[in-house]
């Protein structure tokens, strides 16, 4: 398992402020959440002994 790579944050100028649905902060948001689970999965496994 490799490890999780960060999702890019948007640049102000990527949100047009008209709320979209959904909007692009939205859509990064989830993938953080998505990113962070991913990252705790990882760092358990690589503290983990590997098995013989």
């Amino acid at each position: 398992m490799t490890k999780p790579t960060p999702p890019r944050k948007p640049e102000p100028h990527e949100c047009c402020g008209t709320g979209c649905i959904p909007c692009v902060m939205d859509i990064y948001e989830e993938e953080l959440f998505e990113y962070e689970k991913a990252l705790k999965a990882w760092d358990a496994q690589q503290s983990r002994p590997e098995a013989a």
